[in-house]
């Protein structure tokens, strides 16, 4: 009989919040909820997405869940510690199983640094080999990553942005993560160098194990990497469940809209007949109710009143919307 096995990260009911009486009193003003009651599980070795359009929160929400920012209230249970109400040993543990691989390739370099030692400061803080190793270690990085151990007497301006993001990756992996979160880690590179970066996490995700958080605007990578797939949409998650399903059979109105909008690149096929018009509300003023309705083409009566819809489906397939599925069409 198998032993069905236990997520890697568990979040619940998570909040970030800023202004107001929460993060940062000195901020005037209404409170910002930039992550709103989010919930969601990460299995070991599997790689979730996280989409939807700038300011709906993934970024806020992939660092609080590794604690780089702070969070307002709920649970982070990762490998089944509360990380919410974290001791400081629990934090230096979550420092030494996870890590974040940053957009910009550049910035996340120390430009005063050669590769070889951005990485060995890594394995030095954390501890992971003798220091006689190190230098060994640091090579067997930049080749997993697919590069020559040369580069490791470079610094971050001799190099491109690909191979930057590639010492991002090798840093990241020099604590032998359990998880990785990737913010928009492929979104300023190369359609070229694009791919290769998600061949390679794809690789060392099948030869590590790790778990990824992918956060991303192109929903074709998206598709091609992840297992599953979250929607995020002023700061919670209207949509999630396994990619293909998302993909086929959007529940939302707004993951319909995301999906109408990926372009194509056969010139027998017009622009959408419907695009998603308008911006999103105010995250300082949401609006009752669903906070799509204002720009969705198919709200009723019901969705600009009370509490905003919970997450409901059958299966892991799940969406926040009143609609039947049959009734959401791409």
């Amino acid at each position: 009989m198998s032993v069905k096995a236990s997520p890697l990260l568990e979040v619940t009911a998570l909040n970030v919040h800023f202004g107001g009486t929460s993060l940062i009193p000195a901020f005037a003003g209404p409170t910002l909820r930039a992550v709103n009651g989010v919930s969601l599980t990460v299995m070991p070795g599997e790689t979730l997405g996280l989409v939807g359009e700038s300011g709906s929160g993934k970024s806020t929400l992939g660092r609080a869940i590794l604690r780089i920012g702070d969070l307002t209230s709920g649970e982070i249970l990762f490998d089944g510690t509360d990380m919410a109400r974290a001791t400081v040993g629990d934090l230096a543990r979550l420092r030494r199983q996870t890590a974040m691989i940053f957009q910009d390739p550049y910035g996340a370099l120390n430009p005063r640094m050669r590769v070889g030692e951005a990485i060995a400061e890594v394995l030095r803080v954390h501890r992971k080999v003798p220091r006689d190793k190190i230098g060994a270690r640091v090579a067997e990085l930049l080749n997993l990553v697919g590069l020559d151990e040369g580069y490791a007497r470079s610094r971050p301006v001799d190099l491109s942005g690909g191979q930057c993001q590639r010492v991002g990756i090798a840093r990241a992996l020099a604590v032998e993560p359990k998880l990785i979160v990737a913010d928009e880690c492929v979104a300023a590179l190369d359609v070229s160098i694009q791919g290769q970066i998600i061949n390679l996490l794809m690789d060392l995700r099948e030869r590590i194990g790790m778990a990824i958080i992918f956060i991303a605007h192109d929903l074709a990578i998206v598709r091609r990497l992840c297992d599953r797939v979250a929607v995020m949409y002023l700061g919670r998650i209207v949509e999630i469940g396994p990619t293909e399903q998302v993909f086929t059979d959007p529940s939302h109105p707004y993951t319909a809209s995301l999906l109408r909008a990926i372009p194509d690149i056969d010139p027998d096929k017009g622009l959408p007949a419907n695009p998603l018009t308008g911006e999103p509300p105010s995250p300082l003023a949401l609006p009752c109710g669903c906070a799509f309705h204002p720009r969705c083409p198919k709200a009723l009566p019901q969705c600009s009143t009370g509490e905003p819809p919970s997450l409901e489906g059958v299966g892991p397939h799940r969406a926040a919307c009143i609609l039947p599925p049959g009734e959401i069409t791409i």
